[in-house]
Parts: structure tokens; C-alpha cells; sequence
């Protein structure tokens, strides 16, 4: 099975979910994936990704002076990523429900 699809149906509400903790940057926010098993994520799969959930107002982003180099755009959850989050989270509940059952029938 390709590893990409299921990762693509799923990392915008990972996104969200760290979102929902801290305020990070993009290339913070490919770290904190990849700390949690998101080995194949790169920055060019989450910054326009971050676009979008800009443009939808899940998120707000500024951009704030880095000690390292150039200045770093951080993004926050808004209320309606929020409430995006919640919904993916009850989407998930569903599917993962469904799928281990029917995984788990003949058992």
C-alpha cells in the first residue's frame, strides 16, 4: 500500500492538531511531524498546505525575527481551525472505528 495517500487524507488534521498546542513555524512543524513518524514529509508538502488553511481561515500566521537568519512566519490556530480540528477528530473517530471492524471480522 502507498503510504503518500493515507498520509494525504490525514496531515491536514495533524497539522491542526499541533497547531492547537503551539504556535510553530514551517520548518518547526516538519520536525514535530517527523518526531512523530511522519518520516516522508517535507517542506514542500506543509507550506502549501499552510497556504490553503490560510486562505480558509484556519489559520493566522506573522512574522517575527529569527536569530538564525531571515524572519520566520508562525502560524496559529484560529477558532474556525478549531472547530475544523474537532470535525476531522470526529471524522477519524468514525473511520478508524469502522476500519478496525471490518479488519477485525473474521477474528
Amino acid at each position: 500500500m502507498n503510504n503518500s495517500q493515507l498520509l494525504k487524507g490525514t496531515l491536514e488534521g495533524c497539522v491542526l492538531a499541533i497547531l492547537n498546542t503551539k504556535e510553530v513555524y514551517g520548518y518547526e512543524l516538519v520536525y514535530l511531524l517527523r518526531q512523530k513518524g511522519f518520516n516522508q514529509v517535507v517542506g514542500g508538502t506543509i507550506y502549501p498546505l499552510l497556504q490553503k488553511l490560510e486562505r480558509q481561515g484556519c489559520v493566522t500566521s506573522i512574522k517575527r525575527p529569527s536569530e538564525d537568519g531571515p524572519d520566520r512566519k508562525y502560524y496559529t490556530l484560529t477558532a474556525k481551525g478549531q472547530q475544523q480540528l474537532a470535525q476531522f477528530d470526529k471524522e477519524w473517530q468514525t473511520l478508524t472505528t469502522i476500519v478496525a471492524d471490518l479488519l477485525h471480522t473474521n477474528q
